[in-house]
């Protein structure tokens, strides 16, 4: 048995949904096909269930990328404020919960019922639980399954990344590319937390639990995140280390400021002249208490020198830490590199090298920061290729 369509999307997440919708409006007649039991599972995980789906303030530069440029076209062409309007739309509930970052108030289900409506509206064909054994290309591109062999001029490949493979991530995307000759940017983890070595390991992961507000930043990279780092007992966690995990290189060491923007010496010297005290009890004020209490017993100040305050300072300051690597794909919550770009219009997400193939979303080599970047990378790129189609 076959079936024919003017585009097949394969994977039901946010670009493949946002794609379906485009072209489907512009009267193309679309199936898409997805792996799981339901349309957008990683939709309805994401953001604690409430959907963080997108970021007041993207900007090109909140993108991971070897082409730093490619995400503009698309970035501009649909913006937060379009996917703002189409939430407005349906009349769903949300609130900015901190730095431009969107929430649903209710659930994430407010946002995959709302792309599920509009593809209805659109006349898209949504088949779950299906299998893909096989694509193919002569004049068209052939897409078999267990049951039928689908037909069509297009191909938009939205099948995701390796993170959280619990929601059945696999590397479909990527083996599908370089079947056609597209390159791949290698795929690693991003959005992730880090591992502590044995040495450090036995030093810090007593304080698993705590949380403080740190600066994170890397000697390759020039972001810096200013956000909460957690300890763990495996490593390093919390939103500053996440930001900073997607521009780690793998051998070189993260930089933590314990203190941002805090004069310690100062402080020191100002607090000492008011009360008695001793460096053990000044930390604890500065972090939190089993923190300092530790940071004491393996940074003790040798004594309250000029020069002892300015090394003590200096490593609350810029304290590192090589991390042993990262908690993998199972804890990430993207994937990094993908489809690399040179490979792809900026305009259609077209394949310059199998015409009628397009990525989109998180298999191609663009990964956001933390805080709704992604989703709007979805939406924007699953925008274009439906624009496309």
């Amino acid at each position: 048995m076959e079936q024919r369509y003017d585009a097949i999307i394969l994977g039901a997440g946010a670009a493949g949904l946002m794609c379906a919708i485009e072209a489907g409006k512009r009267g193309r007649r679309i199936l898409v096909l997805e792996r799981a039991e339901r349309p957008g599972k990683k939709i309805l995980i994401s953001g604690g269930g409430r959907c963080n789906f997108t970021n007041l303030y993207t900007a090109p530069e909140n993108f991971v990328s070897a082409n730093p440029h490619f995400a503009k076209s698309a970035l501009a062409r649909y913006t937060p404020a379009d996917f703002i309007a189409l939430v407005e739309k349906h009349r769903v509930p949300y609130h900015e919960k901190k730095l431009g970052q969107l929430f649903c108030d209710r659930s994430a289900h407010d946002i995959t019922g709302l792309l599920e409506e509009e593809c209805h509206k659109a006349g898209v064909t949504i088949l779950t639980n299906v299998r893909t054994d096989g694509v193919s290309k002569a004049d068209h591109f052939v897409v078999r399954t267990p049951s039928t062999d689908f037909h069509a001029p297009r191909l938009v490949v939205a099948t995701g990344g390796l993170s959280i493979p619990k929601v059945g991530a696999t590397s479909f995307g990527y083996d599908l590319a370089r079947r056609f000759g597209l390159r791949i940017q290698p795929p690693r983890p991003a959005l992730v937390p880090l591992l502590f070595r044995e040495p450090d390991l036995k030093r810090w992961s007593g304080l698993a639990g705590i949380s403080t507000e740190i600066t994170a930043s890397l000697p390759s990279a020039e972001p810096q995140f200013r956000e909460k780092m957690l300890f763990t007992h495996r490593g390093l966690s919390g939103p500053a280390i996440l930001q900073v995990a997607s521009y780690w290189n793998g051998n070189e060491a993260v930089t933590i400021d314990l203190a941002p923007e805090r004069d310690l010496r100062a402080e020191w010297r100002t607090r000492r002249n008011r009360e008695p005290g001793d460096w053990r009890s000044f930390l604890r004020e500065i972090m939190p208490r089993r923190l300092a209490d530790r940071w004491v017993e393996i940074y003790p100040l040798a004594g309250a020198s000029v020069q002892n305050l300015s090394h003590a300072e200096n490593q609350i300051h810029a304290w590192k830490i090589l991390p042993a690597g990262t908690e993998g794909f199972g804890k990430a919550e993207v994937t990094a590199g993908g489809v690399d770009t040179d490979e792809l219009s900026s305009r259609t997400f077209e394949s310059r090298r199998a015409r009628g193939l397009h990525f989109v979303g998180e298999v191609v080599d663009v990964t956001g920061q933390l805080g709704g970047f992604n989703f709007q990378w979805a939406w924007a790129s699953g925008y274009c290729a439906g624009q496309a189609i």
